[in-house]
This record gives C-alpha cells, structure tokens and sequence, in this order.
C-alpha cells in the first residue's frame, strides 16, 4: 500500500469500477478465497475510516454507470449508512450489547467449544478455514460473515456477542453499527423472527464447490429478547462553524481536508484511541489504524498546525473552541460522554438525509434511496 493511503484507495476505487462494477451485482455472492477478490470492491477498510466516503464512492460508480445498471452495488454502499442511523435512535443496543458482552465473557472464559471455536479446531472444516483467514488478511467475504455468524450462533451454539466481538477483533473494517446489528439480525433479533440459517448446499454452490456435506444445524429457531428498543429523536442539526478554531478528526472521518470549511479553522487535532477502548483488538488493526491516522497527519501538516492526540488529551485543548464531525455510537463516543467532554459536532449531509429513513426496516429505506442519491449527487 502506498504511503499516501487515500490516492491508493481512490486509484483502487477508479480500477474497480472500471474493472469489475458491471459484474458486481452477478458476481458478489461468490467466495473465491482470499487470492482472488475482483468481484468485491475492497474499499470496506476505507469506508469504514472514512479515507472514502460513501458519497464520493457514489458519485464516481454512477458517472460511469447508470443506477439501474450498478443500484445494487449502490445499496450495498448504503446499508452501512442504515445500519448507522438505525443504531443512533437505538443507542441502547449498543449498550447493553457491551454489558452482556462482559458478562460472557467472563462466564465463557474457559469454556472448550468457545476455544475451539476460535483456534478454529472445531469438526467444521470451512469455519476453521474462515477464522484462520480472518486472522491472518483481517478480511472476510461478506456472504462468508454470514455463514460463519450462522454457524457460530446455532450449530456451535454460542453467544452472538461474543462472535461479534471476534469479527471487530480481527476486521479491518470493523464497524460499530454494522457489525453489532449485522449479528443480531443473522440471530433473528434485529427483524423479530426472521434469522439467517447458512445451509450446505449454499456454502457449496458459492464456495465453487470448495465444502460440500458440511455437517449444520439448518432448521433452528430464531433467538428471541424481552427487551423492546423504542425508536429515539434524532436532534442532528449543523451549525456555524466560523467561531471555532480548532477541528477534532476521529478515526472514522479520516480524509478530514476534503471537509468543505477545512482551511477556516486555525489548528487541526487528530485522536487517537488506544487504551479506552471496550472491545478487544488484535494488534495488527491497532497497527492499521495507527497508520491511517498517520498518513491522514502527512497528507494536512503542510497544510494546518495539526497534531495527533490521544483521547484522553481532549481535556487538554479548549473544548468551548472546538467541533467535530460526528463520530457515531461507539467506543469514541461513549469515551467523550463518560468524561462529560462536550465537544461539538457536525454532521454529514448523506447521514442527515439518510437517517429520517432509518427508522423502520432496510426496505423502507431501499425505497426511498432515489431520493438519497437526488440529494446528495449534485
């Protein structure tokens, strides 16, 4: 990867949508292993980061292609953004996933099948593969994620909290909203009744025949909860920025210069969060992250008085001056409200328009994508 990470990821985008767009939609269920990725984007590390943003991603595919062509190339871009403003007016999933998170894990600690499960040494030869490659590539197949959740919750019979864990673990793309609601809807619990049963013949098919007579089970029922999460009101409002001076970059808004009021603030900090984290990260996408926001430092220094810090250094600069882009649900924010740190926040225009439509199921917002992309492809 190049030094200069954002032009690597736009060249990446440019090839494939070029390349492998028109196929995408055909293509993109297939599995090919981790040699051979031409029918997935690969931009999720980036998305995720914010090195790309899902505008610009939309933008460049539909001024080669006309939506009808790639729309669900497009769609998928746009469950994260529903994934996120779902979990925003539920805030308490999130919550309470990390308080039963921690109770499990300290109940499951020691137990063999959980072991096994992720030193991949269970009687499932394609879930032992997956946890191998999602710990060495920090990568898994979006159609594989969904198999290996299926077979984590209900053939090895384990607690999904604790897979979504192994997921944000290990994943360079690790995201918040997407990962934990992901997880809860293969269970059954994000739409009430309706799970995700990987099947034999499915993993087969799109593997290319790679597993065939994988022993699942594949008639179970859909986990249930007591706990009903009422719909919050969004207060998302943007305001004047003109009277602040410094700009505070968080590790999912990382290609912060192309912010269109950039240059009018005087100092630029970049946060970095290393140990006030809830979930346990592997080294290496620590490592990655450290490198994302570095390079995000060598692409503005030049640019802006900037300086990366680490959260907890937040205190130290003057808050009452300061704004930010929003950094979602997660363990930044969390960060910022334990610590009463009121820093002000600015929010995308995508997510301001995206998020009126995340209050029901994904097809209530699938039908009113049109009106998305009119709002924010000038």
């Amino acid at each position: 990867m190049n030094k200069n990470i954002r032009q690597y990821a736009l060249h990446s985008l440019t090839e494939f949508i070029n390349s492998d767009l028109k196929e995408y939609s055909s293509k993109r269920n297939y599995d090919y292993g981790p040699n051979n990725r031409k029918n997935t984007s690969n931009l999720s590390k980036f998305i995720t980061h914010g090195i790309l943003t899902e505008k610009e991603i939309i933008k460049h595919s539909l001024a080669k292609f006309k939506y009808e062509v790639i729309e669900k190339f497009i769609q998928e871009i746009l469950w994260r953004i529903y994934w996120k403003g779902w979990l925003e007016k539920r805030s308490a999933v999130w919550s309470d996933y990390l308080k039963n998170l921690n109770k499990l894990k300290k109940e499951l600690n020691c137990d063999q099948n959980y072991t096994n499960a992720i030193n991949g040494n269970t009687d499932i030869p394609c879930f032992n593969d997956w946890i191998h490659e999602l710990k060495k590539y920090g990568y898994l197949h979006n159609h594989t994620r969904m198999w290996f959740a299926s077979i984590w919750i209900f053939t090895l019979k384990l607690p999904w909290e604790l897979g979504a864990e192994i997921f944000m673990k290990y994943l360079y793309d690790g995201d918040y909203a997407s990962n934990t609601l992901s997880w809860r809807w293969v269970a059954g619990l994000q739409t009430k009744g309706k799970h995700y049963v990987a099947q034999s013949w499915n993993i087969q098919k799109f593997t290319n025949n790679k597993y065939s007579n994988i022993k699942l089970v594949e008639n179970p029922l859909p986990m249930n909860e007591n706990q009903i999460y009422k719909e919050a009101f969004l207060d998302f409002q943007n305001i004047d920025v003109k009277q602040y001076e410094n700009f505070v970059i968080f590790e999912n808004n990382l290609s912060a210069e192309n912010f269109d009021l950039f240059l009018d603030f005087k100092n630029i900090f970049i946060v970095k969060n290393v140990n006030h984290r809830k979930l346990d990260y592997d080294k290496k996408v620590m490592d990655f992250k450290t490198k994302l926001i570095e390079d995000q430092l060598s692409r503005i220094e030049n640019i802006k008085p900037v300086q990366i810090i680490d959260i907890s250094e937040l205190k130290k600069i003057d808050i009452s001056m300061s704004i930010s882009l929003y950094p979602n649900v997660g363990e930044n924010l969390d960060y910022l409200i334990k610590n009463n740190i009121q820093i002000k926040f600015i929010y995308r225009t995508i997510d301001l328009v995206s998020y009126q439509f995340c209050n029901k199921g994904y097809f209530n917002f699938k039908r009113n994508i049109p009106f998305i992309l009119k709002k924010i492809v000038a």
